[in-house]
């Protein structure tokens, strides 16, 4: 049987996690951007620093409530458990790209890695979607950004 009921707790707890990995990589992120970074050859294309923070907190916030969707769906979901870990594993893989391409500095292996992600948010929406329609469309702009962020990453390695 699946809650109708709201629960604040879980919904918070859903919210906490996608948007702690997001600190966790701004942690790798945040000396680089001022430093490293600005040194790269960017395309024409490439979008003004500050509009990194707010669009990736509106996407973990996305993924949040996501999540919290299926979560609530956890009893009578065929397939949660591949869904929730398919989504754990997607979070890995949001992280370790700020980690390769910032911290290590590695554009070539966080192209790579990147498109791994890629192919992790789209098993993330449709098992989602399986579950409950509406935690899986909320990956569309999830999806669309990392397509931006793939073909941004690869301008970056072809220019550097």
């Amino acid at each position: 049987m699946t809650s109708k009921k709201f629960q604040i707790l879980p919904f918070i707890i859903c919210l906490l996690i996608p948007l702690a990995v997001g600190a966790l990589g701004s942690f790798f992120t945040f000396e680089s951007v001022k430093t490293w970074y600005t040194t790269l050859n960017k395309p024409s294309f490439n979008p003004p620093n500050n509009i990194f923070g707010p669009v990736w907190t509106t996407l973990y916030i996305l993924m949040g409530i996501a999540s919290y969707l299926v979560w609530k769906q956890r009893k009578t979901a065929a397939g949660y458990n591949r869904a929730i870990l398919i989504y754990i594993l997607q979070l890995i893989l949001n992280l370790m790209w700020s980690f390769l391409f910032f911290y290590l500095q590695q554009i070539g292996f966080a192209l790579i890695e990147i498109g791994v992600l890629w192919i992790f948010l789209v098993m993330n929406a449709i098992l989602f979607y399986r579950i409950h329609k509406v935690a899986g469309l909320l990956y569309i702009p999830y999806i669309l950004w990392v397509s931006f962020a793939t073909y941004l990453t690869y301008s970056i390695y072809m220019l550097n």
